[in-house]
């Protein structure tokens, strides 16, 4: 087993995830990539191998029990501890097909699919209390775990509610909320016994999730969640955060 540092990044082939592992393998993390598609994350590692960086694929699906249990498996064959998890696999079904000529979100929550709904909250909500739970004994074995879960400011229901121009999306807003629930939920247990978890708002980025019309690149977007995997013991936990600082609710 080695005793280096590690990272563990889900649906991270591509986009804001790629970006957080070559961020961090840039750092000195070994970086254990994790995707679905074993073609795709297998090139998405070899392409950050060939930059000099230590990442490797690890077949993961978040929304598949037994897919979440054989990269434990994996993982605690070949390392003793895990440092850092970042929860950034996510969908919005749907999302695309309701984006108007000008970009504008115009599907009204009465209106979203129920089946939409149900897939974006097993991957954007279910996947992470999977993925961290079955990865719980390895964080502890850290000394000082770091997890970030990569939200969205559609998931502030004080945004929501005031004067945002933010467009209207229920169901992938409401998983993300449901996100952020969930991270206080888990640094309560968690926070005590040395780990530290809180939730980033990459922001509008332009990734396959939008049909890249987001206004922020990759580069951007990783910045806050970099931040938040690599907290000096004493920093935030249980918060939710972009890279100015705190979000409301």
């Amino acid at each position: 087993m080695t005793t280096k540092t590690n990272a563990l990044i889900t649906g991270a082939n591509k986009g804001i995830g790629l970006e957080t592992a070559r961020r961090l393998a840039a750092m000195g993390f070994k970086v254990w990539l994790g995707a679905r598609d074993a073609e795709r994350g297998e090139a998405a590692a070899r392409a950050l191998r060939n930059e000099g960086l230590d990442v490797e694929w690890l077949a993961l699906d978040v929304a598949s029990d037994d897919s979440v249990a054989a990269a434990a498996r994996i993982l605690t064959a070949q390392v003793s501890s895990l440092d850092v998890l970042v929860n950034n696999a996510g969908i919005a079904p749907g999302y695309v097909d309701a984006l108007g000529d000008d970009g504008r979100y115009e599907r009204p929550p009465s209106r979203e699919n129920v089946e939409d709904m149900k897939a974006a909250f097993d991957v954007n909500v279910f996947g992470p209390v999977r993925v961290t739970q079955t990865l719980l004994p390895l964080l502890l074995a850290a000394p000082a775990a770091r997890i970030v879960m990569v939200s969205s400011y559609l998931g502030s229901i004080a945004r929501a509610a005031g004067n945002s121009p933010s467009p209207n999306v229920m169901g992938y807003g409401s998983s993300k909320t449901a996100l952020n629930a969930v991270t206080v939920a888990f640094a309560r247990e968690l926070s005590p016994r040395g780990i530290m978890i809180n939730a980033a708002a990459p922001g509008y980025t332009a990734t396959d999730l939008n049909a890249h019309r987001g206004g922020r690149t990759v580069q951007q977007a990783a910045g806050v969640i970099v931040q938040l995997a690599t907290l000096e013991a004493g920093g935030p936990t249980g918060g939710y955060f972009d890279e100015n600082g705190p979000l409301p609710w």
